[in-house]
């Protein structure tokens, strides 16, 4: 069940890949959006090639995404594709390499495919509903992944180029269970190092990301065996009229009660 969206999901997560790479390895133009935010010919291409593509297998679905037009109709839709053709734009513009491309299918409220291709690695995360969490090498090798069993010294994850104060200081009151410093790890890049046992820990405490930052990361690390939910331990819905997350979120390898304080 839902083989079909998956393939079609990393088909076009791959698509997109090869004229993002194009863009990266040349001297590109930078606008900046209404909302302050930067944005690339690369998102603007990546999201087209997405929706082109998906729309020609599955033309009944609907899409949010970021890069185009809301439409309040998605509301009511049955299913609904959830894209970032690049998440991360900040990290693309500094060239630092860690920025991915989010795709998820959203049915009645909840993600049931989700996929995160990491252009420059050449590598794709990928879950189905009820199915686990997978990496895809550029050589085509699939592997379930898993998060780490770790309960103490955990290692913490924060954002390159977003660390509020406020997860500063939740880091620093729960210094006793992490072990370093929080790692900058840029985009959706964190939901697959917590997954594949790498890292264990990430807190969001401003309201800035939105659906499609979040989407597919959700669900694989919920398939690899991690938790995503509100500060208050709520799960997320998707699909919903306001597609900011404004409570923040949290996410790790395992639920400690520490982490809702």
């Amino acid at each position: 069940m839902l083989e079909r969206e998956l393939e079609a999901a990393i088909t076009a997560a791959k698509k997109a890949e090869a004229d993002i790479l194009e863009i990266y390895s040349k001297p590109f133009d930078v606008e900046i959006k209404e909302d302050h935010s930067p944005v690339t010919q690369a998102d603007k291409r990546a999201d087209k090639i997405i929706r082109k593509y998906l729309h020609s297998i599955f033309p009944e679905d609907v899409f949010l995404t970021e890069e185009s037009t809301d439409f309040i109709e998605r509301l009511s839709a049955k299913r609904l594709w959830i894209v970032d053709p690049v998440d991360g734009t900040k990290e693309f513009v500094s060239r630092n390499g860690q920025f991915t491309t989010n795709i998820a299918l959203c049915m009645n409220h909840e993600i049931v495919v989700g996929v995160i291709n990491v252009p420059v690695l050449g590598l794709t995360y990928y879950a189905v509903k009820g199915q686990g969490a997978f990496r895809l090498d550029k050589d085509g090798k699939a592997e379930r992944i898993h998060v780490s069993s770790r309960e103490d010294k955990l290692i913490s994850l924060r954002s390159v180029s977003h660390f509020k104060p406020g997860e500063a200081d939740f880091m620093e009151r729960n210094a006793t269970h992490f072990q370093g410093e929080p790692v900058p790890t840029g985009a959706a890049l964190k939901f697959a190092r917590i997954a594949e046992g790498e890292a264990d820990f990430f807190i969001r405490s401003s309201s800035g990301t939105k659906e499609w930052d979040v989407a597919p990361g959700d669900l694989i690390l919920k398939e690899a065996g991690g938790f995503m939910c509100e500060p208050d331990g709520k799960d997320f819905t998707y699909n919903r009229e306001d597609v900011y997350n404004r409570k923040g979120y949290v996410m790790g390898n395992k639920r400690q009660p520490w982490m809702f304080k």
